[in-house]
């Protein structure tokens, strides 16, 4: 696990800047403590910064092959690098480490740009083949590990793990894009391919680009995708042994370690089954790890306890008080771009705790997307059926009619809200599925945003989004289709960024089995009601772990990582979100109505209304602003012009 960084000249053989690069790396110390080395040669320049995992005597980066005509930097783990490299020694290539970044290194040589899809593992890499005059980027199958790149007015491309390392390089613009701004305030974050920034860019997961010196810069192109067939003949009792066996290899795979190892335990299903699959691999007890609340709305350490005490875990906990908002500043830098998901606080906590004991950590993340375990499955089903009753081109004027009518009752539990379920059911499937995701609707925005923004965005609606994905889902399926689309948005814009910055911020590496992407192909071949059965989302994962966990662990209500935001921004952090929402330094970008914010402030403030969320993603966009925008910690320069001037 490390942070890599890096200059390149599509035009020529200029000669790269040591102090620049150097300054890039640092940029990313973070991410690989332990060593830090960079790669120089006219054209071309790579950085990385290495936290030790695998191969820690010879595994140094930037790794060059045998001949010393390949060179790399690698981010990541390639679970399968044991087995590849007895085939590549087998076709004659020399291995002078016992490193998977070197196996990557031979798979080119020896399969070209097919190599990735030999590849098992989290990646994002860069390698140089001088050779071929060839740059080759590439990005791991579901986005666990990050990839941004920039080219510049001048010729150079730069890439990075994270964008203050992009930042670091001082040439990149700070022009801010409208196209995401409107996705940020729908999602609560940048979808791939967009950053927030008009000239960087992610690689998007499952993709890859050659770059031959000299050439146009070429598109990313896609190297894998899921399909969900949901043709697999299997029954249920055969599938849920034969996940059992799937989630036992995924698991001693990513058990490979030569440092300490264990696992994330919150007490929920996903996170629940990986530490019970991992005490049946281990002979010695699987080191666990858990943050308690001090507020039991939000506490789930009793369940976590009861799993790690079935095991014999070496469990390890923390209380983290519920009034724990001091991190704003510190996620606002730490994402370099707006992020809107409060459990990024309890996310950081828990990879704090973590790294007290290991380096390396086994998460649950992936499950609900592949399993099907999130409530809004479960609301959107019930949706479609709905939906179902009249055909496509009666449903907007009589369901739209009924949403007009009914009144507003945005205090109550979704299924509870007549209106808002009619407005759903009045739209397209995708529609209503971003409709249902969005923390700022449509007509939200459209009063939040000024009229010169609006201009701005030509009509663009983060829709665009999920219209362009569900384009290439090859299903209909209504539970395939928005699994689907969260593989592809949710999942790596949301879940991913999250943990790999709050992991990464530790110095601590994260392993996902429930992403392993056979698992997640083979799962896509089952039939809906493995997934969701009656009321009961997960059902294969649940009725195929009740050998090996409790029912109250298996079938308690979902909780997930949450923290009391409307609570605090009635009390402790009122003045701070008015000093922010209605400072100037949003109001100074011309972006937002500053009545809609005021109303939205006021309403939330008097109990009104449960504005928790929009004002989390003001507030976050504000700390951009300032923690990014202006320069602090990222190497550029302190004067920047407002957002509306930068995108003009």
């Amino acid at each position: 696990m490390c942070g890599i960084t890096g200059l390149f000249d599509t035009r020529g053989a200029r000669a790269p800047d040591a102090s620049v690069l150097a300054r890039m790396n640092d940029a990313q110390h973070h991410r690989g403590p332990d060593e830090g080395s960079v790669h120089l040669e006219p054209g071309l320049g790579f950085g990385h910064r290495r936290l030790s995992i695998i191969d820690i005597a010879t595994g140094q980066q930037p790794l060059h092959s045998a001949d010393g005509s390949v060179v790399i930097v690698f981010n990541g783990e390639i679970y399968n690098y044991q087995p590849l490299m007895a085939e590549l020694q087998a076709l004659g290539l020399a291995f002078r480490t016992k490193s998977d970044t070197e196996v990557i290194v031979n798979a080119w040589r020896a399969w070209g740009a097919d190599c990735v899809q030999r590849l098992r593992g989290m990646f994002a890499f860069t390698l140089w083949d001088r050779t071929k005059q060839t740059l080759f980027m590439a990005r791991d199958r579901l986005g666990v590990k990050p990839m941004h790149y920039a080219l510049l007015d001048d010729g150079w491309l730069l890439f990075g793990s994270e964008l203050k390392t992009l930042l670091a390089h001082g040439g990149l613009k700070r022009e801010i894009d409208p196209y995401a701004v409107e996705e940020y305030f729908a999602l609560g974050y940048s979808a791939e391919p967009r950053t927030v920034f008009r000239q960087a860019r992610k690689l998007e997961p499952g993709h890859l680009m050659l770059w031959r010196r000299g050439e146009p810069m070429p598109q990313s192109n896609p190297y894998w995708d899921v399909r969900f067939t949901l043709d697999n003949p299997v029954s249920a009792a055969d599938a849920q042994v034969e996940l059992r066996e799937r989630l036992a290899e995924s698991v001693k795979l990513r058990m490979i370690s030569e440092v300490p190892l264990g696992a994330f335990l919150s007490g929920g299903v996903d996170s629940s089954a990986v530490v019970a699959t991992m005490a049946g691999l281990s002979d010695a007890p699987v080191h666990t790890c858990s943050i308690a609340f001090d507020d039991p709305a939000f506490d789930e350490a009793a369940f976590a306890k009861t799993v790690a005490d079935r095991y014999r875990t070496d469990h390890f906990v923390e209380t983290v008080k519920s009034d724990d908002f001091g991190l704003l500043d510190t996620l606002a830098s730490l994402y370099d771009e707006p992020y809107a998901d409060s459990s990024a606080i309890p996310t950081y906590r828990v990879c704090q705790l973590a790294r007290k004991r290991v380096t390396v950590a086994l998460s649950g993340d992936g499950g609900d997307e592949s399993f099907g375990g999130y409530r809004r499955y479960r609301l959107h089903l019930m949706e479609e059926r709905m939906r179902s009753v009249l055909p496509a081109g009666l449903r907007r004027p009589v369901f739209g009619l009924l949403g007009r009518v009914y009144p507003k009752a945005d205090w109550a539990p979704r299924m509870f809200r007549a209106k808002t379920t009619f407005e759903g059911m009045a739209r397209s499937s995708v529609e209503a599925y971003f409709h249902s995701v969005s923390i700022l609707r449509d007509p939200m925005r459209a009063q939040m945003f000024s009229p010169a923004f609006k201009r701005e965005l030509g009509g663009y609606n983060a829709r665009a989004v999920f219209d362009r994905h569900a384009a290439n889902a090859g299903t209909d399926d209504p539970l395939a289709l928005i699994q689907y689309l969260d593989l592809k948005t949710y999942l790596v814009g949301d879940i991913n960024t999250k943990v790999d910055r709050a992991s990464m911020a530790h110095s601590l590496e994260v392993r996902e089995p429930l992403m392993d992407h056979p698992l997640v192909e083979w799962l896509a071949t089952l039939p809906t009601d493995m997934k969701v059965r009656g009321n009961e989302g997960k059902w294969l994962l649940k009725k195929a772990m009740e050998p090996a966990l409790p029912h109250d662990i298996l079938y308690r209500p979902k909780m997930g990582f949450a923290v009391p935001l409307a609570r605090w921004f009635r009390g402790p952090l009122k003045q701070r979100v008015r000093d922010s929402l209605l400072g100037p330094r949003l109001l100074d970008t011309g972006w937002f109505d500053p009545t809609y914010l005021r109303h939205l402030v006021d309403a939330h403030s008097s109990g009104q209304r449960d504005y928790s969320a929009p004002l989390w993603t003001l507030l976050m966009f504000d700390g951009f602003l300032r923690n990014v925008m202006d320069g602090q910690g990222t190497g550029g320069s302190a004067a920047v012009p407002t957002a509306l001037e930068a995108a003009a």
